[in-house]
Order: C-alpha cells, then structure tokens, then sequence
C-alpha cells in the first residue's frame, strides 16, 4: 500500500487529478510490472488518503451521466509524500530476502526432476521478463538518466537471477 500511496500523492502533488486518469498513468506506465502498484488499488488509495486528510476533494467534473471526483493534495499530503520518499530512498531497492532460498531447502519432497523443471520454467518466466525488460526501455528512450539507471539495475538484477537459476539447475541435475 506504501507504494500506491506514495504514487497516489506524488501525482496529486504535481496537480489535482481523478481516480481514472491516475489509473490511467498505472497502466499506460505498466507500472505493476516494475512496482507493487495495481491499477484497482488506486480508488481505494484515494478513499484512504481522503480519510486520514491526506488529499481533498478538489472539485467534481461531470463526464456523461458520471460524475468524476477530482482530488488535491493537502499539506499533511505533501508531509507524507516526504515521509514516504525519505524511507523509500534510505532502503536498498532490492532485497536479499526470497522464498526461493527457503524452498530449495526441501526441493528433494518433490517428486523425481519435479524442482528441476520448475526451475527451468522459472528460467523461462525470467527470460520473458528481460524480455519485456527490454521493450519496456526500448520504448521509453530518452529518459531521464536516473529512469536509464532503473533500468539497467534490473536488467542487472534479472541477468544475476538467471545466472543463480542456471547454477541451481547444474547443482540439481549432478
């Protein structure tokens, strides 16, 4: 939730805006693919932020028969906005900490060369990531620097999980 709310306040922070437009940017930025964003949690981000004073009713727009809420960010917004961004970028961006370590720990529960094969389909779901990686930045040229740096860590990320992935399928056929 701290990612959307984050999102949430930081593009109320640059102007008032309605729940779909937001949604919008979520999924025209494919951000649930580089985030812990959804494009369904930003209506329920905005009630929250609402209730706890962290953005406002603006004003209400009527489109057809709908009538849209637009939103503003309040100054106890634009605190957590810097509370929010303060822990973000004082943590690493990526963890050590995976399931998939734990599970190798009982891998032989499964039946004979069963975790060699989902290994091997992990590789394959990680290559369509570097894939869609790739694409991703392609499409996005002429970003801004810290944007490219981004995304070269997770191509780097991805190229050393794929590497790990390799080894434990070497490891687990000897």
């Amino acid at each position: 939730m701290s990612s959307t709310r984050m999102l949430v306040l930081g593009l109320l922070n640059e102007g008032p805006r309605h729940g779909y437009e937001i949604n919008q940017l979520v999924t025209a930025g494919a951000l649930e693919q580089w985030t812990d964003v959804k494009p369904g949690s930003v209506y329920h981000a905005l009630a929250k932020l609402e209730a706890e004073g962290l953005a406002e009713t603006h004003s209400e727009e009527r489109t057809g028969d709908r009538l849209r809420r637009v939103y503003a960010i309040t100054p106890e917004g634009r605190h957590m906005l810097r509370d929010l961004l303060r822990k973000t970028l004082a943590a690493p961006p990526h963890s050590t900490r995976s399931d998939f370590a734990l599970a190798l720990r009982w891998h032989e529960l499964l039946e004979s060369g069963e975790a060699r094969d989902l290994v091997a389909a992990s590789s394959r779901a990680l290559e369509a990531q570097l894939a869609t990686l790739a694409t991703g930045r392609e499409a996005k040229t002429g970003l801004s620097p810290l944007a490219d740096a981004l995304f070269a860590n997770a191509e780097a990320h991805l190229a050393a999980d794929a590497e790990l992935l390799q080894e434990v399928r070497r490891l687990l056929d000897g």
